[in-house]
């Protein structure tokens, strides 16, 4: 459990939803790091590169191991959905995508992970809190909502040029042949645009976020309500076992439905990067 200090349902639920935190700044609720998102994420993406380099390096044209064809099948269609939605050339976005997919996933999994187990290991370390789902911490999710934008500016200005870019940003969506109106209207596209492309990472990370931020209370609310606290009383006439089995009926049900959602979630947040990605590389003819 969460610990024999805290009590209640409200007490549990808000243990493990609170980060282990470090202020950078004392006393500064902005500069505070959130340590468990942060090893967790960078557990994750070691784990991701290290599988996929041990099967590269074991990969033969012969018979193929399991796990090589795991991997395979993951990156044939992960090519097909690039060749589908990505019309523009460079090398890095197919890895791209392939990374965020597989990143964004192993991040999620961790919410497949029994809600006390790792949080009961870390108490045992003397680490009070610890929240093992990045995808839960909305500063991971806008990180990478924002790296992802960092690359959409980037081809922006690259494909279309500086100049190309503001033209853009000044000219569509509403194009008139006229200059002087066209020179009116400006204002609006620019307004436009700007609205658009703030909505582009807010859209990308509060949609991981919400998402697995409510399997993850989804999960905590099977545990307290057949474990030890106030809503288990009910049970307390049929004994441990029926609490057990309860637990496991309900967890299980919820996994395999959660399965779906951490994939769903992760494709979603691939694909809509690589719409954002090839619409920075699509040049208008007014340019």
């Amino acid at each position: 459990m969460a610990g024999s200090e805290v009590k209640g349902i409200g007490g549990y639920i808000e243990h493990h939803l609170h980060n282990n935190t470090y202020e950078l700044v004392p006393g500064s609720a902005f500069w505070t790091v959130h340590l468990d998102s942060l090893v967790y994420t960078l557990i994750t993406g070691l784990v991701f590169v290290l599988l996929f380099r041990s099967v590269a390096k074991k990969a033969t044209s012969d018979v193929p191991g399991k796990m090589q064809n795991f991997i395979e099948l993951i990156i044939g269609f992960i090519n097909e959905q690039v060749k589908d939605t990505f019309k523009g050339e460079s090398k890095m976005v197919a890895p791209l995508a392939l990374t965020i997919f597989v990143w964004v996933f192993l991040m999620n999994f961790m919410d497949l992970i029994p809600v006390d187990v790792l949080p009961a290991l870390g108490q045992a370390v003397g680490i009070e809190y610890m929240r093992v789902v990045p995808s839960t911490d909305l500063n991971i999710t806008f990180g990478l909502a924002l790296g992802v934008m960092l690359l959409v500016f980037y081809y922006s200005i690259v494909i279309k040029s500086p100049l190309g870019y503001v033209k853009e940003l000044l000219t569509h969506p509403f194009a008139i042949d006229n200059m002087f109106a066209q020179a009116l209207i400006a204002p609006f596209n620019l307004l436009l645009n700007i609205v658009e492309t703030l909505a582009k990472p807010v859209s990308l990370a509060l949609r991981l976020f919400g998402n697995l931020y409510s399997g993850e209370l989804i999960f905590m609310l099977i545990a307290v309500f057949t474990l030890d606290y106030a809503v288990t009383e009910l049970f307390t006439t049929l004994g441990g076992p029926v609490m057990g089995i309860s637990q496991f009926v309900l967890t299980f049900m919820w996994a395999v439905f959660h399965i779906l959602i951490i994939t769903l979630q992760a494709y979603i947040f691939m694909m809509l990067s690589l719409v954002y990605l090839n619409m920075a590389h699509e040049v208008h003819d007014a340019h």
